[in-house]
């Protein structure tokens, strides 16, 4: 249920197009409905302007079906993230109409279009290729709020060149996320170049004494650039939801 879902329907029955009774029945599960194993929050697109997001990592396809039809009755826009390739093939048997993409594990299904009303470009950099999949779960995230998202990829501090050779993609950005493993420097090197805000995304990308991303987000984490903020290792999906807010804040360049 979004906004513009409810302003229709109250407009329907000022005009007598739907009854009250009628009016109720699409109403009544807000602001959340109770099933088996889930209190879906149908309220906040209202409150928060997106709605409620399904993490698919440790759900069973079962629990995913139930809480996206639920959805679904209510007319939202769905995504479904951290879904493996084999819950995918068998939700999409459910929901046809909707996208997976395997290289972010996310799953999306489009029930009305989505506007732009971010008011500026999201930039998604991925330091290698290897940070790809979190960067790209970034950009879904942030396509499915509503921005314009921009990317580039493959462009860490072992070939700065590559970087700099984008230097007019980098300076026209309203809001930048910085996808990096290894030793996680990459954000640095961007927030020192920016004025806009960034947003580090440590992966667990890198070598033994990488710790699985804790190396990256100690060194994010000490970064002595103003204006770099840091998500939690692997989060693409909370940075591209922070971007999202932010983009939706600030006045485009």
């Amino acid at each position: 249920m979004t906004p513009d879902s409810i302003k229709e329907i109250l407009s329907q029955v000022r005009e007598g197009a739907l009854s009250p009774e009628e009016a109720y029945e699409r109403l009544k599960r807000l602001p959340f409905e109770e099933i088996e194993y889930a209190m879906i929050d149908h309220h906040r697109a209202i409150r928060q302007g997106f709605p409620e997001v399904i993490y698919g990592e440790s759900k069973d396809v079962t629990q995913i079906v139930a809480i996206m039809e639920r959805m679904k009755e209510a007319g939202s826009n769905i995504l479904v993230t951290r879904l493996s390739e084999k819950k995918a093939s068998t939700v999409r048997d459910y929901f046809p109409k909707s996208t997976y993409d395997p290289i972010s594990r996310t799953l999306v299904l489009i029930q009305h279009e989505v506007e732009l009303t971010g008011l500026g470009t999201i930039l998604v950099i991925s330091a290698g290729t290897s940070d790809v999949p979190v960067a790209r779960e970034a950009v879904i995230t942030a396509e499915m709020m509503g921005n314009r998202v921009e990317t580039l990829f493959d462009v860490g501090i072992s070939g700065l060149h590559r970087l700099f050779s984008k230097k007019e993609t980098l300076f026209s950005a309203n809001v930048l996320v910085v996808v990096a493993g290894m030793e996680g420097a990459l954000p640095s090197v961007v927030g020192g170049l920016v004025s806009r805000p960034v947003i580090a995304v440590p992966t667990s990308v890198g070598y033994g004494a990488g710790f699985k991303g804790l190396a990256a987000l100690m060194a994010m984490l000490n970064s002595c650039v103003p204006g770099v903020t840091v998500v939690n290792i692997d989060n693409g999906f909370g940075a591209g939801y922070a971007a999202s807010l932010i983009n939706h804040a600030l006045i485009a360049p």
